[in-house]
């Protein structure tokens, strides 16, 4: 390196050129002007044919063929100097490309969201407790041919399939190839599969109908939202819809390409119309408050979820949006025929990519505030709203209102709660958690060496606790990691006395590693230090609370009811007037054991039984999402899931699920099936779903 090549800053960011949609818009002459466009992603200094980065390593290799194409080195001179290979349906390159830039493009959005490094889920090896680090995703952009795509949490990977088309019509032409790899919005689609095992390994378990629909549903919100960062493709789409983005666009859809060459005549799915098969024309989509009711299938189920929040969208752009058409028409609210003007056109296409930036933030945010397990369209609800209101309490715009608003209109509300209104959907303080707390039918036994219950403190003494609680898990303590959190990876815990402060500058690997010494350090302080007596109003069961025989108790403590740590993160992001906010995430989570036959399940819970043959014919979890405010040294939020892990109705309700009881009649195959299934997405996108 030369001196003067000192004086040189590294670039921010990699641009690359990608198939705006898909090579089926490319290939339309009406819409040359937007096939194609140029992204940045962040740029790596130490990127490596394939490519392969910190994040992503694509492997080329097409085992239906044999062939094993050559990587792409975008660090040659040849492509900086073009800003990547021109997009092409032919270079395998050009594919490896594709992949790398729209996944890349993801998980920028969701490291500005969440507020910290994005991980992928842990690896674990079979038959151990042990968990591996996966520094990358692994992309096959021509894994199989087939007409699916999916991402494969046992691989760790995302898998392109290819397929010949094979009807003919004015989009389609026999024996063509199409290229899942190819299409942006498959692409992130897939990739936010992955990066939402991440944050919640357990949103893969389909205890409820909502699970595997939420998983589809989210990962269709980022795909859709992502459209609005490219600003010729939205100032394309306002023109031609004269800034009614409620009619039909490309915005709203997903995977054209896919759609028409698999028969559907139109794109995979779209989030504001279908084409009506009686006229064959395209129909603007009517909220329908009963909708979920007789839906029960992932994809279409999650396609009421992914209606709402566009519908929540669109709310806010046309309310963002009055003033310039009140302008534009003189007050008369009617555009002139013809073209709107070109300003008209830009000041539109700045505020519906404004308004589309903040509610992509706020869906993805909202993952930090639902429960560990069993996630459903109401938490996700509450979610969104409480996530928004604690960064950002003021909502001069309205968005947490049109979104409770949308939701209800599509039959989305949340459970239980007293109104409609927005206020009574955030989820409970601790200091309300622990208001809330249910009465013990009799005092509990004390326990040595632990602090006391809390079932007759006050409001005030319990403020004085929790400050002092949550200064000891903040500050120095000594820290041993307890049964239920002890692996050889953990072994370092026993000797930490603080917990890893909040920082985006980590390496991944380093973020990985604090995650489970902080892990051990909360358990700690959860079970056997000043945590446990808030262990109640957490929804937790423990010993003294003589749950049933088959809650699963310690592997080396038979008398303690096992409690999990699995996640402890930090979330450091600019909230409201700029200032820093940051909260540090807790998941928590108990286990039981489930039987299919009711009478199986009474003679388990017998008093006294402590054999069991196994783990049981499926496992039912329970737990909490905590929220801890290190500025005011308050639980900021307690998120549980219904009752608890000894609650006999929710295990009755899960047991009923699975068994395939509920109406309409179970979607999944059954719910058995995908439970078990190793690679549950696959099975979900065998038919082409995408």
């Amino acid at each position: 390196m030369t001196a003067s090549s000192n004086l040189i800053p590294e670039p921010l960011s990699r641009k690359l050129r990608v198939f705006a949609f898909d090579p089926s818009v490319a290939a339309q002459f009406d819409m040359a002007g937007i096939s194609e466009m140029t992204i940045d992603v962040p740029w790596e200094r130490n990127l490596e044919p394939g490519p392969v980065g910190d994040y992503i390593e694509v492997i080329d290799a097409d085992p239906a063929s044999g062939a094993f194409y050559r990587p792409l080195d975008l660090n040659d001179p040849r492509v900086l100097a073009q800003q990547g290979l021109p997009p092409s349906e032919t270079n395998p390159q050009f594919h490896q490309q594709m992949v790398y830039a729209v996944a890349m493009a993801t998980i920028v959005h969701f490291e500005r969201a969440l507020g910290r490094v994005a991980l992928w889920s842990s690896h674990h090896d079979k038959g151990s407790p042990e968990e591996s680090f996966v520094r990358r995703l692994r992309i096959y952009p021509h894994a199989l041919r087939d007409r699916n795509a999916f991402y494969s949490p046992e691989k760790k990977a995302l898998l392109f399939g290819y397929f010949p088309v094979g009807i003919k019509d004015a989009n389609n032409t026999p024996g063509t190839l199409v290229f899942t790899c190819l299409s942006h919005d498959i692409i992130a689609h897939e990739t936010t599969h992955a990066l939402l095992d991440g944050v919640h390994p357990r949103f893969n378990d389909p205890v409820n109908q909502d699970v595997l629909a939420f998983h589809e549903a989210f990962a269709d919100i980022v795909a859709l939202f992502q459209h609005f960062s490219y600003p010729g493709v939205l100032r394309d789409q306002i023109s031609r819809t004269r800034g009614n983005l409620a009619n039909e666009n490309l915005l709203g859809q997903l995977a054209q390409q896919f759609g028409r060459a698999s028969g559907r005549g139109n794109a995979l799915r779209d989030a504001l119309g279908d084409i009506d098969p009686k006229t064959g024309k395209w129909k603007a989509k009517e909220p329908d408050v009963r909708i979920l009711e007789r839906t029960a299938e992932p994809h279409a189920r999650g396609a009421i979820l992914v209606a709402a929040v566009f519908g929540a969208f669109l709310k806010v752009y046309r309310s963002r949006t009055v003033d310039l058409y009140r302008i534009a028409t003189e007050g008369t609210g009617v555009l002139r025929e013809g073209d709107i003007h070109p300003d008209l056109t830009r000041r539109l296409a700045d505020e519906a990519a404004r308004t589309a930036s903040y509610v992509l933030q706020m869906c993805i945010r909202g993952i930090d505030y639902c429960p560990p397990v069993g996630i459903t369209f109401s938490d996700y609800l509450r979610g969104v709203i409480t996530a928004d209101y604690d960064l950002n309490p003021d909502d001069s715009s309205g968005y947490r209102l049109a979104f409770v608003e949308s939701f209800r209109q599509w039959g989305i509300h949340a459970h239980g709660a007293r109104s409609t209104s927005v206020d009574t959907l955030f989820w409970p303080t601790g200091e309300t958690a622990f208001a809330e707390m249910p009465e013990r039918d009799s005092a509990p036994a004390a326990v040595p060496g632990q602090a006391a219950p809390m079932d007759d403190l006050t409001v005030e003494d319990y403020q004085r606790a929790e400050t002092q609680a949550i200064l000891s898990l903040l500050n120095d303590q000594e820290s041993t990691a307890g049964p239920d959190q002890e692996s050889p990876k953990r072994q370092s815990a026993r000797t930490t006395r603080k917990l890893g402060q909040a920082s985006v500058e980590l390496d991944r690997y380093e973020a990985w590693a604090e995650i489970d010494t902080n892990a051990a350090i909360v358990w700690n302080w959860l079970i056997e230090g000043d945590g446990r007596q808030f262990a109640r109003s957490f929804g937790l069961v423990l010993e003294e609370d003589d749950p049933p025989p088959t809650v699963f108790r310690s592997a080396t403590s038979p008398n303690r009811v096992a409690v999990e740590v699995h996640s402890v993160r930090w979330a450091l992001r600019r909230g409201f007037r700029d200032v820093m906010d940051t909260n540090l995430l807790i998941e928590v989570t108990q286990r039981r054991r489930g039987y299919f036959d009711a009478a199986e399940q009474k003679r388990m819970d017998r008093s006294g039984n402590t054999k069991f043959a196994g783990a049981g014919d499926f496992r039912h979890r329970a737990g909490c999402t905590l929220i801890i405010n290190p500025s005011d040294l308050s639980i900021r939020r307690v998120i549980k899931t219904p009752g608890t892990i000894a609650d006999n109705r929710e295990l009755d309700r899960i047991r009923s699920y699975l068994g395939g009881g509920l109406e309409p009649a179970n979607a999944f195959e059954s719910a058995r099936q995908l439970l078990k299934a190793r690679e549950p997405f696959a099975l979900l996108h065998r038919d082409g779903e995408g």
